[in-house]
């Protein structure tokens, strides 16, 4: 007899469907789990042996084959426990086979029989309600599983109590959707002294999803800056907030059920290595350019970050996803991130100071930011200059406007961009591109003619010049303009590279 459920494989934010498929014959006793398993799925047969052992059931002295269909497609992690399991069971005559046929089950067993969390339930959740099937899940995540909307959920604690649920003896309850978690108090503006071109450049990354990049001495407060941005972001939509949480899930990270309406804010250390940035390692999983999709990425001491790392970054902040490659598998995940990046003009920090002055200036300097390319440094849209806070700065009162002022602005820019990109693909001014950029970011006259003097002097790429348009429409819409105009443009060139002197 062969027993078959359903389970999945996950390739990136993909769940593809998987066959289990169990069968007894005759022969000398074995347990063998063939279709391309990695090393925790073949362990899987020590863990379901014991998991049946601890409910009283024995594995019949038979040969016993398990096979995962699609044979060719790699199967990784713990999540086929549970449907190894109940396809044996069900070739045993333990539990009804059409009955199993009805869902879709992920889960890895315990040694005593529990039924123990697994990564990316919640995109199983969403793969079951596309196919018209239930999902058998682990108790601790059926409150994920459970936003994936119409979808019968079963969340078992135990092998028995499952076994129990099927047979009808004992029912489990459904499970509730998790609750949104509350967003988390980050660092007020207000705290922020003087810095008023950066906090206005800050403000701007925020309205239109921009790139930006901080310079200055140590203790100037570029970090207390960037730890003011989530304060200032607009909250994830219900769709966005999906989409965060699936990610999350895949890598594990969905605690509770408990969706997030925050934006990520993702602040890795410069020691990271490249799988950790953009995703891979021996079981692919996302980096911290996809944990911060729709959010922010935050990297501190910019140069001091591998040189490789960094240009890595190159295509997912202009395509907006990241493919790692592999032999056996090609997988994309979403990587929709603003860049907010601080770095010192030098390694000791003080360049341009006279009291503090570098005795190695200007080749520390130069050596130093040699560290970054220039294609990098060209996708970054706004560049700002933050000087050093002086005694009489930080002696003041703390100014009257702090985080929630700025963030009312941000919303009504957002609102108007949200309005003007309905139906269609961007979502922020840093996205819109082509015909779209042209017809919404084209300036008046008078910002043409600056536009064009400023393309020539500052020798603007064609990305340059694309970037400095969508930085512009974001000033104009700050500014409530419905068209933009010089004084724009000249506000979005203030914040562009200049290029080095010859």
């Amino acid at each position: 007899m062969v027993a078959i459920v359903s389970t999945v494989a996950y390739l990136g934010l993909e769940a593809r469907g998987v066959e289990v498929q169990c069968q007894i014959a005759p022969g000398m006793p074995a347990f063998a789990v063939v279709g391309l398993p990695d090393k925790a799925v073949g362990e899987s047969r020590e863990r379901v042996r014991a998991a049946l052992a601890a409910i009283g059931l024995a594995l019949p002295p038979k040969r016993i084959t398990v096979n995962l269909s699609p044979a060719d497609l790699p199967k990784e992690g713990s999540h086929y426990d549970l449907p190894i399991a109940l396809a044996l069971l069900g070739a045993m005559g333990v539990v009804d086979a059409e009955t199993l046929a009805a869902y879709v089950v992920v889960g890895e067993l315990g040694l005593d029989g529990r039924v123990a969390p697994s990564p990316g339930v919640l995109l199983a959740a969403l793969h079951a309600g596309s196919v018209e099937r239930g999902l058998v899940c682990p108790v601790a995540q059926g409150a994920e599983a459970a936003w994936a909307g119409n979808v019968e959920v079963i969340a078992a604690p135990d092998l028995l109590s499952l076994l129990g649920h099927f047979k009808g003896s004992a029912l489990l309850a459904p499970p509730v959707p998790g609750e949104v978690e509350p967003p988390v108090r980050t660092a007020d503006l207000s705290q922020v002294k003087g810095q008023e071109t950066a906090k206005r450049a800050l403000e701007i990354a925020a309205a239109g999803g921009h790139n930006l990049l901080m310079s200055g001495p140590p203790g100037s407060g570029k970090s207390l800056m960037a730890a003011c941005l989530p304060g200032i972001l607009p909250e994830l939509t219900p769709g966005e907030a999906l989409e965060v949480s699936m990610i999350a899930s895949v890598a594990g990270g969905l605690e509770g059920g408990r969706l997030v309406r925050a934006r990520p804010f993702r602040s890795p250390h410069h020691s990271a290595s490249m799988p950790a940035l953009v995703g891979g390692g021996l079981r692919v999983r996302p980096g911290e350019v996809s944990l911060a999709h729709l959010g922010v990425l935050f990297l501190d001491e910019l140069p001091e970050f591998q040189r490789g790392v960094l240009d890595s970054l190159r295509q997912p902040l202009e395509t907006g996803e990241v493919s790692v490659a592999r032999a056996n598998a090609h997988v994309t995940f979403p990587a929709r991130v603003q860049l907010v990046a601080a770095m010192n003009p030098c390694r000791c920090g003080h360049l341009g100071d006279p009291a503090l002055a570098c005795s190695r200036a200007p080749r520390c300097a130069a050596d130093y930011q040699a560290k970054l390319s220039g294609p990098l440094l060209d996708r970054i849209d706004l560049h700002v200059e933050v000087e050093a806070v002086s005694a009489a700065d930080l002696v003041l009162p703390p100014p009257a406007e702090g985080s929630a002022e700025v963030a009312a602005r941000v919303a009504a820019a957002r609102d108007v961009q949200t309005a003007r990109y309905a139906g269609l693909k961007p979502r922020t001014n840093a996205e819109i591109d082509g015909e779209l950029m042209e017809k919404v970011a084209t300036p008046d006259e008078p910002g043409r003619k600056l536009l064009a003097q400023a393309a020539e002097a500052m020798r603007l790429s064609a990305r340059g010049y694309t970037r400095m348009l969508r930085v512009a429409r974001t000033v104009a819409d700050l500014a409530g303009a419905e068209t933009v105009g010089r004084i724009h443009v000249a506000e979005a060139l203030s914040y562009r590279r200049q290029p080095p002197r010859a």
